[in-house]
């Protein structure tokens, strides 16, 4: 199956790397103490959906919450990026929501088992339109995410614990990224199960760009 492309780049997905535990008050929301080094785990392209999809919650999970995310798409390929030239890797940025069966997390924390199962779900990662990026310095910029027009999660990029350059840095000293590689960069505090019927919208930066979104009734 070819993978999904990228809306308002024109590039097909290539993997989707994922930061847990990004921002303080939210790993702290989870009973967590923030991590010393970037938490990295990866999603499915079947995850990827977009504005006005409906999302189905699995049978397997009573317990489905969101996460929005400022999410990176990179435009060419890279390994051991310096943090000065990071941001030279960056072919557009979003708005994201990662989604997570928390019950299905937890069991397999409980059991020091992989995420993937939780993640990784069909249409888990639904993303906007991207805005092209081409600079030298990325703006700090807002989050935010309601449910049913009532506000859960706002937040500033600021407040990340773990920057976009040094997030870039860190995965390219491990996996070679490559053009189409997704980077969902961590959810701040707020997140909660959403329900049947339930309708959310992310926003960037007061509209810049945004997703909405509908759970399955």
């Amino acid at each position: 199956m070819k993978n999904p492309t990228i809306p308002g780049l024109n590039i097909p997905v290539h993997t989707i790397f994922c930061i847990g535990k990004n921002y303080e008050k939210h790993a702290r929301e989870l009973g967590s103490e923030p991590p010393s080094s970037p938490l990295v785990f990866l999603k499915p392209t079947t995850t990827i959906c977009f504005n006005g999809d409906v999302i189905d919650l699995p049978e397997h999970s009573r317990d489905v919450h969101h996460e929005v995310e400022l999410v990176l798409a990179i435009g060419k390929t890279g390994k051991n990026i310096p943090l000065e030239r990071a941001l030279e890797y960056v072919s557009g940025y979003g708005i994201g929501i990662d989604f997570t069966a928390r019950d299905l997390q937890q069991k397999a924390k409980e059991k020091g088992h992989p995420w993937t199962i939780s993640k990784g779900f069909d249409k888990f990662a639904p993303i906007s339109s991207f805005i092209p990026f081409d600079s030298d310095s990325f703006p700090d910029t807002d989050l935010r995410l309601t449910v049913n027009g009532e506000t859960r999660q706002k937040a500033s990029t600021s407040e990340m614990i773990f920057n976009i350059n040094i997030l870039i840095s860190f995965l390219s000293g491990i996996f070679t990224l490559e053009k189409g590689d997704l980077i969902f960069t961590g959810t701040p505090e707020g997140v909660s199960a959403v329900k049947a019927g339930d309708e959310l919208t992310a926003t960037l930066d007061n509209d810049l760009t945004s997703l909405t979104v509908s759970i399955a009734k």
